[in-house]
């Protein structure tokens, strides 16, 4: 009797087991793999990071970030992430190291003193990024899991870093110090020297065309562009293009077109670049934040806060062709494209 006690329940447990099993299995296969290329949308306000289908426009997987989590840029193979997390009332010192295949955080890397991360970039392989209340941009190195180098500039709000084409230099926006600082890459590729040229008030956006020629900040506090020459460390030509306040601007791939998103008046400027004029301005709804375009130039993805939705614009027509729903607070955003 008691044999044929053990052997039923021995029975009814591997059923179960097996059960058991066959619903993991079935959990496995329903977790949608990440598509490539992918968009990865910041909901800062969620703290959390969304992979979304640029096909389809639905939202893949969402997962969890460090606090107040503003910028972001993939790894050049597109299988990992990098979050600054800014944060929000208590200033953010944590980088959020996030795998897109597995669609999970791998480590939050703690910055120590470093506070607000910000204008995060992958060069080099090593990412670069601001640290706004340090006034100094630093570089995290993800194999060594490391800060491996530091820089102070001496400006009030360092916030948004880009790098040119050849990764020779690098422009950082100094909001409270209204100027923007280039840097330049010694021959010995270690060190680096340090140009501050004054713009407008309150620099924040900014983009280097295409070509290396110009940089292009968009000047928060007065509704202003300042156009740098590079070559000449100078502005050359401020337009007054006469936004409530600018958050981002970027330029087309080609360097025809350039983008400023305003927050003052919800809406998005498109310029001409080469005439320096206005060609449309557009109404997207309260907050337009983050701008990314695709890398062809297609279309731009332009993160609007305030309505929880990323506006798609088709930059030949420059209508909005369509909103993908988001989290609270979309904001940086990245494409990834995994090889």
């Amino acid at each position: 009797m008691n044999f044929t006690l053990t052997k039923k329940s021995l029975t009814i447990r591997i059923f179960f087991l097996c059960l058991l099993a066959c619903l993991n299995a079935a959990g496995a296969r329903a977790q949608t793999q990440t598509p490539s290329p992918a968009l990865v949308v910041l909901d800062k306000e969620d703290n959390m990071l969304s992979i979304i289908d640029p096909a389809t426009s639905k939202t893949i997987a969402r997962i969890p970030t460090g606090d107040g989590p503003h910028e972001i840029t993939a790894s050049d193979d597109g299988k990992l992430a990098f979050v600054a997390n800014y944060g929000a009332r208590t200033p953010g010192n944590t980088i959020s190291v996030i795998d897109l295949v597995a669609q999970k955080e791998l480590r939050r890397m703690e910055l120590g003193a470093l506070r607000r991360p910000h204008g995060i970039t992958f060069a080099d392989a090593k990412i670069w990024f601001t640290a706004e209340q340090n006034r100094l941009i630093a570089r995290y190195d993800p194999a060594s899991n490391q800060i491996d180098w530091l820089l102070g500039l001496g400006q009030n709000g360092t916030h948004m870093l880009v790098f040119s084409k050849d990764r020779s230099k690098i422009f950082t926006s100094n909001i409270g110090s209204d100027s923007l600082t280039l840097l330049e890459r010694s021959a010995d590729s270690v060190g680096w020297s340090a140009t501050n040229i004054s713009v407008g008030k309150g620099p924040e956006g900014a983009d280097i065309s295409p070509d290396g020629r110009e940089c292009w900040a968009a000047n928060s506090g007065d509704g202003s562009i300042s156009i740098i020459e590079v070559a000449a460390k100078k502005v050359v030509a401020t337009l007054d293009v006469q936004t409530g306040r600018s958050n981002r601007l970027k330029f087309s791939p080609d360097g025809k077109l350039v983008l400023v998103s305003d927050l003052g008046n919800n809406a998005l400027l498109v310029l001409d670049a080469a005439s320096r004029k206005e060609v449309k301005r557009l109404n997207l709804g309260r907050q337009p934040e983050g701008i990314l375009i695709v890398p062809d130039g297609s279309r731009a993805y332009v993160a609007v806060a305030g309505e929880s939705a990323v506006a798609v614009l088709d930059l030949k027509t420059l209508d909005v062709t369509s909103r993908i729903p988001t989290g609270k607070g979309p904001d940086g955003m990245a494409w990834a494209v995994r090889h």
